[in-house]
């Protein structure tokens, strides 16, 4: 029963929700919150620079099949999937949480967790640090692009230069920062990657702590009763469960080996929350950002559980 239960950030981010209800900050402790979490992203952003290594993308180019299979899960597969689900997904939700699930669709997958997924279910770990870092890296990029092609479609206007810049401000240029410093500080980086979680788990509760305190203070609770909460959880169900299928099916059909569909698997079918909720802040700012990033919330939840179940059975089948 213990791989069903909630890991320790899950519960630290539903304490953050309740801090947030119970005890919202407004005012001027609202705006040194907000200072205060926007030098969060860009420390994290930098670390995150200087962690990845170069050599890892450019070695990507040897099992490109994989890779393009993998990005084009995260950034194609997925965006087609909000869109064309909408009939059956939007009904669940209200239009805000809606724009959350297609925000959803657009971000990265996970780095990490894919990482260990794909270890656990015995497929092929140094093709998933490859795809999933270049993911994390491609979607600096691509989903600030994916959110403004979608959202042009919702009625909730598309992305301005302002997004624009604000993205090159506070994720890429400490982003390429990370990246020149690494020679330096790589090593030390990668030695110590406690304060990376550290920072990366911390800056992710600081933004859901301000996102969730401005949407209480406006009645989220009002406007999200139990039946939508429970809608917006078997939203996301569908949409991992099509994911998944889509993942495994489709690489079957291409050919791949066993160990290369099990990183197309636990690579393509993730989305990450430590990019979902940044950039969230960033493109957001006129939203409730506590309807945008509660679907991310949620998925990650859901990615985890489903994700552990799948790796040990593939695992089983491979002993």
């Amino acid at each position: 029963m213990r791989r069903f239960l909630p890991d320790g950030f899950t519960l630290s981010l539903v304490l953050t929700v309740a801090l947030a209800s119970l005890l919202p900050c407004r005012g001027a402790v609202a705006d040194v919150f907000e200072i205060v979490t926007d030098l969060a992203i860009a420390l994290l952003f930098f670390l995150h620079g200087a962690k990845l290594p170069r050599e890892a993308v450019l070695a990507g180019t040897k099992n490109w099949r994989l890779h393009a299979t993998v990005l084009a899960s995260t950034f194609v597969l997925f965006p087609v999937l909000g869109l064309v689900l909408r009939p059956v997904l939007a009904p669940l939700v209200t239009p805000d949480l809606y724009l959350g699930i297609l925000f959803l669709c657009t971000l990265p997958s996970t780095v990490q967790s894919s990482i260990a997924f794909t270890s656990i279910a015995r497929g092929n770990v140094p093709a998933a640090v490859v795809a999933a870092s270049a993911s994390s890296l491609l979607g600096i990029f691509i989903s600030p692009l994916l959110v403004g092609l979608l959202i042009a479609g919702t009625g909730h206007g598309g992305m301005s230069w302002h997004s624009v810049g604000a993205i090159v401000v506070q994720l890429f240029i400490p982003f390429a920062a990370g990246q020149i410093a690494q020679r330096w500080i790589g090593g030390w980086v990668r030695a110590h990657a406690r304060l990376l979680g550290f920072v990366d788990r911390g800056s992710i509760l600081l933004v859901v702590y301000t996102a969730f305190s401005a949407a209480v203070l406006q009645g989220l609770w009002h406007r999200l009763p139990p039946p939508v909460l429970g809608g917006l959880v078997v939203a996301n169900a569908v949409l991992l469960a099509f994911a998944l299928l889509a993942t495994r099916y489709g690489s079957r059909a291409l050919g791949f080996s066993r160990e290369d569909e099990i990183t197309i698997v636990f690579c393509g079918s993730k989305k990450s929350l430590a990019a979902g909720v940044p950039i969230a802040k960033v493109l957001f700012a006129g939203h409730p950002l506590g309807m945008i990033v509660l679907p991310i919330m949620l998925f990650h939840q859901i990615q985890l559980m489903v994700c552990a179940v799948l790796a040990r059975r593939y695992a089983s089948r491979s002993s």
